[in-house]
């Protein structure tokens, strides 16, 4: 059985939207691009290299991949993440059915995404893990398609951009594994699946009159 695993940087209120540079992604009028890059110290690089430390394929969104494809491959070739993405299997969604990928050992998922990644899921091979790929994600979300979540939080508030979750995630808990925290104030989190949301509550056992009135015009 293979793990998808979503990797991501996110700011606090969970904008994922071009982390890396100002053109990396300036849909719909982002214009914090590289919001991520004044955080980078060494121990976010400790950080990234720990991610991909164990054996792994990338599962990308196209446009996540159009960005890593005309940048990885043109690293030098002593890059600790370049030549490893070179050789490792690309898996992409995409709505186009014609397109042509050119970056080595990259592979079209196919019209029935969701199908091809639980057959994925049941085969043999390293996990797969996400990149970037915020609307993708939606996707996996969506289809509770995700085992873990490697999520570095930034401290930094964007207003808008693309996010991590949207209104269609399917609900479940996490349990945090671990966490770090960078010296530029970045925490570091490794989240599992923990089963279904478990609720509790911290109401009166015999609810106020005014509780009372209160649900009643709610409803």
């Amino acid at each position: 059985m293979r793990k998808i695993i979503t990797g991501a940087f996110a700011s606090l209120d969970g904008v994922m939207q071009a982390p890396g540079g100002p053109h990396e992604d300036p849909i719909g009028g982002f214009k914090y691009g590289g919001w991520a890059a004044p955080y980078f110290d060494e121990a976010m690089g400790e950080a990234v290299s720990e991610m991909f430390a164990n054996p792994f394929d990338l599962l990308l969104g196209r446009k996540t991949y159009d960005i890593f494809a005309a940048h990885w491959p043109y690293v030098a070739a002593d890059d600790p993440i370049g030549p490893l993405f070179d050789r490792i299997t690309k898996y992409v969604a995409t709505r186009n059915p014609n397109l042509k990928l050119s970056w080595q050992n990259s592979q079209v998922l196919g019209h029935d995404v969701v199908g091809v990644l639980k057959a994925l899921k049941s085969s043999d091979g390293p996990d797969l893990l996400t990149q970037g790929s915020t609307d993708f994600l939606q996707t996996l979300f969506q289809n509770d398609l995700v085992d873990e979540l490697h999520i570095s939080f930034f401290p930094v508030v964007l207003g808008k951009g693309k996010r991590l979750f949207g209104d269609g995630a399917f609900p479940g808990a996490l349990k945090l594994v671990s966490s770090k925290v960078s010296g530029s104030g970045v925490t570091v989190n490794k989240y599992v699946r923990s089963g279904d949301i478990v609720t509790g509550s911290f109401e009166f056992e015999q609810p106020t009159a005014a509780e009372l009135e209160r649900r009643r015009k709610l409803s």
